[in-house]
């Protein structure tokens, strides 16, 4: 397995970047909806979520993990959110 093929690395090619910073007080990394939804989809293989909201959830865990900020929230509160119908529109 290629590390090209990894959600980590699709995460860094949709934001342009080589490698995220390794503190919330420093992150400046942010992915829209729409962006997690396309990582989410090229990843279809990938993960393990059986429709395309459960794999945006996983994306969103691997943002956690690279400090990686979901429509401008911290993933585990995007997470939160999303739970609460938050995002509904991109998934109906």
């Amino acid at each position: 397995m290629s590390a090209r093929n990894e959600t980590p690395h699709k995460v860094l090619q949709t934001l342009g970047q080589k490698t995220c910073n390794g503190s919330w007080d420093a992150s400046t990394e942010n992915l829209t909806m729409d962006q997690v939804k396309s990582v989410a989809e090229s990843q279809k293989d990938r993960l393990t979520g059986k429709s395309l909201y459960a794999r945006c959830r996983e994306v969103m865990g691997t943002c956690v993990s690279m400090r990686v900020r979901v429509e401008g929230m911290e993933p585990k509160d995007a997470l939160n959110a999303m739970s609460e119908g938050a995002f509904n529109e991109h998934f109906s």
